[in-house]
């Protein structure tokens, strides 16, 4: 395969922007009138997704062979839009089409096989992904049993699923809610697993998010919802493995983290020894501290530590500044695992921040779903779920 031309042509066809998406959908769907129901009304959004996951794929896809991850839970991840086998020959031409229009003298019968062998080969990939995750529910029905409003902008939903949904403390699932259909937005349960299998979900309303301010403010108690498969391992920390564990999150990107301090202190409370942990919240002003009171609670466990930090407000009396700058000052970070959930924008900073700091870059973990970080900077947390 030539990785360079592959790469290169990508470019190319992604400087056009959102013309090039507009004309493979528009392909796609005049050649195949059958497969629009599985797409949303508002194609923006979904716009923005394929370009994005195809770019990655694309500029990692020398490292596929050996680490298919992110392409397998796409996959995955298609069963849940009723996507089967057939139809990715149909997403192929569609795709090819597409590139041959826009690469115009430069779509040489050369190229046009590159591309058709490594769109095959990522084909392949997520066909045999769902087929061997066909044992399993392309989604799991749910209700919403409780909501609380716990800020301005952050609601929580207590989320009980119809059947046993199993997942680890730190991990991520798709949501679609009935007032969104085919709008799928990852989130993450705030909690470790429980008992009575219910789990809490934090939504924070963000500026033009097509879902995000409806799931926050419209979604009732009652409310039937879908819920995705489990994915993603960057928070999956043994208890063993770490004597100092520092969580850095902004805004709602506590949540998988105070997943994780929910189940250091389920097992501290069985006997279990646990790593020193210290949370830092991040947020604008001090209204957004959302989980104040029960975050200063946990404070009791002698294993635990907490530090609100707000960037934005001077009257607030504690910690202001950005929270990755706050997490990299003054700090001994030896021996330290960082563990970082919120923006891109704070993904970004806070690595670079506690690296210019001294901590080794490995010691960091951030969410990036199968697919390494690029050389400009680390990923955010930001998940595609779905670019077909």
């Amino acid at each position: 395969m030539n990785v360079e031309a592959l790469q290169s042509s990508w470019r190319l066809v992604e400087r056009v922007g959102d013309e090039a998406v507009q004309y493979f959908y528009a392909h796609l769907f005049l050649a195949h009138p059958e497969v629009r129901d599985m797409f949303p009304i508002r194609m923006t959004g979904q716009r923005e997704k394929f370009f994005a996951a195809l770019g990655r794929i694309v500029s990692n896809v020398e490292s596929l062979a050996a680490d298919p991850e992110f392409v397998a839970q796409l996959g995955r991840d298609h069963r849940r839009f009723g996507a089967v086998g057939a139809h990715y020959p149909a997403a192929g031409a569609s795709l090819l089409a597409t590139l041959a229009h826009f690469l115009g003298p430069r779509w040489t019968d050369e190229l046009a096989q590159t591309w058709t062998g490594a769109y095959y080969a990522v084909a392949d990939i997520m066909i045999n992904a769902a087929d061997q995750a066909s044992d399993t529910p392309a989604w799991w029905d749910a209700e919403i049993v409780a909501t609380e409003r716990r800020s301005v902008d952050v609601t929580v939903h207590t989320v009980r699923p119809h059947q046993p949904y199993h997942y680890a403390a730190g991990q991520s699932l798709a949501v679609e809610i009935p007032q969104r259909p085919r709008l799928w937005r990852y989130f993450s349960p705030a909690n470790a697993p429980r008992p009575d299998g219910t789990f809490d979900l934090h939504v924070q309303v963000v500026d033009g998010g097509e879902v995000s301010t409806t799931f926050a403010r419209q979604v009732r108690p009652g409310d039937q919802i879908r819920l995705g498969s489990p994915l993603g391992n960057a928070f999956q920390v043994p208890s063993d493995a770490v004597d100092n564990l520092l969580l850095i999150a902004g805004g709602s990107g506590l949540a998988p983290l105070r997943a994780l301090v929910d189940r250091f202190a389920q097992e501290s409370n069985h006997g279990a020894v646990v790593p020193r942990v210290q949370l830092l919240h991040g947020v604008r002003t001090s209204w957004n501290l959302y989980d104040h009171e029960s975050l200063t609670a946990l404070t009791d466990h002698p294993w635990f530590s907490y530090i609100p930090v707000v960037s934005e407000d001077p009257g607030f009396h504690g910690v202001q500044g950005t929270v990755g700058a706050v997490a990299a000052r003054g700090r001994d970070l030896t021996g330290t695992t960082a563990l970082v959930c919120g923006s891109p924008a704070m993904v970004n900073a806070t690595v670079t921040a506690l690296t210019t700091a001294g901590m080794p870059r490995h010691a960091i973990r951030f969410e990036t779903f199968g697919l390494p970080a690029p050389a400009a900077g680390p990923r955010s947390t930001d998940k595609v779920a779905q670019w077909m």
